[in-house]
């Protein structure tokens, strides 16, 4: 009988190798909200801070340009990604310094990066095991973004119901694809990110009468009825579909 030579057994680390990534991408996350918090940052995401740096914030910007907004939009993508408090705070603070328009635009290019990076990250960690744990009513709303993704993310972006890192989140755990994602959140963001571009390119004014912005106006009537209106445009193509759908199943008399 002949003996058959022992076959190298190959280790391998690549089956260890996305679960360990998984978990360097959520403690990265956990930690970066974590520090935070613990060394006091919030502080300087508010409205007192700009008010009490807003000439050397104006100098900076007047003297570097270029660099002032490329830090900036970085710093707006990074506060986004780790889904840290003060995003209203931050857009008003890009209008003051770079005006409505140029502010604007940097918080929107800026805000986009992050969420993104969110959405990539949260898909990677735990997308796989929300898929294999998920209910009947989970499928569902999976199946839902994957048919209407773009009109269910822009209603989301555009009327500020729920907090810009839940709808972060949900379509990463949902199975919307990263195009559809992009797309939505760059648009679906322009709107309610210029009223409040908008406030900051007057926050001079305000400061110097004594009164603070008010962080709520997204909720004012003048400024939440078009929201509304571009959130029920948004939402037609679904109700359109399921009129479609349910006429093609009606009963023919």
């Amino acid at each position: 009988m002949r003996n058959v030579p022992d076959q190298p057994v190959e280790i391998t680390s690549k089956s260890s190798s996305p679960f360990v990534l998984k978990i360097v991408l959520v403690l990265a996350l956990i930690l970066g909200l974590a520090a935070f918090f613990a060394f006091d940052l919030n502080t300087y995401v508010s409205i007192d801070a700009i008010k009490s740096n807003r000439e050397t914030l104006s100098e900076f910007v007047a003297r570097n340009g270029f660099l002032a907004a490329f830090l900036f939009g970085a710093l707006y993508a990074v506060v986004v990604a780790f889904s840290l408090p003060g995003g209203a705070v931050m857009t008003i603070t890009g209008g003051f310094l770079f005006g409505w328009l140029g502010g604007g635009l940097i918080v929107v290019v800026g805000a986009t990066i992050g969420a993104t990076a969110l959405f990539l990250i949260a898909r990677t960690a735990v997308g796989g095991f929300l898929e294999a744990k998920a209910g009947p009513f989970v499928r569902k709303m999976e199946d839902g973004f994957r048919q209407n993704a773009l009109s269910y993310l822009l209603v989301l972006r555009l009327i500020p119901l729920f907090p810009f890192w839940l709808v972060n989140l949900v379509p990463a755990l949902l199975g919307v694809s990263t195009t559809t994602y992009i797309v939505a959140t760059f648009f679906g963001i322009i709107p309610g990110t210029f009223v409040y571009a908008s406030v900051g390119n007057g926050l001079g004014a305000l400061f110097d009468a004594g009164a603070d912005p008010d962080l709520g106006i997204i909720f004012e009537p003048q400024f939440l009825a078009p929201l509304i209106g571009l959130a029920v445009l948004a939402i037609i193509p679904v109700l359109y579909k399921k009129f479609q759908k349910n006429r093609n199943q009606a009963p023919s008399a």
